[in-house]
């Protein structure tokens, strides 16, 4: 199973990267037993921010951000965070994933994304229902029931710990269910043998 996180965390340490980390651990590692460990690719927009902005005005992704295309479009799942500017997500996170759109619209078509935002105070806890969830239900991701929002004084509070459990785990069951989905159809299931439609069809008519 392959998840992207997608981080557009701007200072290093970042505390929208801790969580975007934190959610990824988890998610990666919610596998039944037996079964081998996600591979977890990271994406740091901060470093990408020259190349996004050079798509709109070029009108096509350069090398590097072409590859973050590929794995974003390519995931079982995706995990999304981003620090709330202005009460609503940040510009860079808006252009990575509007650059996306005009390159692949179809990119995160089914894709099971867990959307994650951090903050300074928790009034701005709803900006995941009101920017994030409207944002990847417009690109037809299918966005898992429970975000997770934290603000500063969430860090080794209460309660954290349980959402990001949550959350990860709606997401590992959901990516779980599309990488067996993505998986090879078995002979019995192939298209080798051609229909006959047009024997078909003939037998349907009167007398035939």
């Amino acid at each position: 199973m392959r998840l992207v996180v997608v981080s557009a965390g701007l200072s290093v340490p970042s505390s929208t990267r801790l969580l975007a980390d934190r959610l990824a651990a988890v998610a990666a590692a919610d596998r039944a037993a037996g079964e081998p460990a996600a591979e977890v690719r990271v994406i740091e927009l901060r470093d990408l921010a020259v190349d996004i902005a050079h798509t709109f005005t070029t009108g096509f992704p350069a090398p590097p951000l072409a590859d973050a295309f590929a794995a974003v479009a390519g995931a079982d799942g995706v995990i999304a965070v981003t620090p709330v500017f202005s009460a609503s997500y940040s510009g860079l996170f808006k252009s990575f994933f509007d650059a996306l759109s005009v390159t692949d619209e179809d990119a995160l078509n089914g894709t099971p994304v867990l959307i994650g935002a951090t903050g300074g105070t928790a009034r701005h806890s709803l900006v995941l229902d009101h920017a994030l969830r409207p944002l990847f239900a417009h690109l037809k991701a299918v966005v898992v029931p429970t975000g997770v929002y934290a603000a500063s004084e969430d860090w080794g509070a209460e309660g954290l710990d349980a959402r990001i459990e949550r959350a990860a785990g709606e997401l590992a069951a959901l990516a779980a269910g599309l990488s067996t989905a993505r998986a090879p159809r078995p002979a019995r299931d192939s298209f080798e043998e051609v229909t006959p439609f047009a024997e078909r069809l003939a037998a349907l008519r009167p007398g035939g």
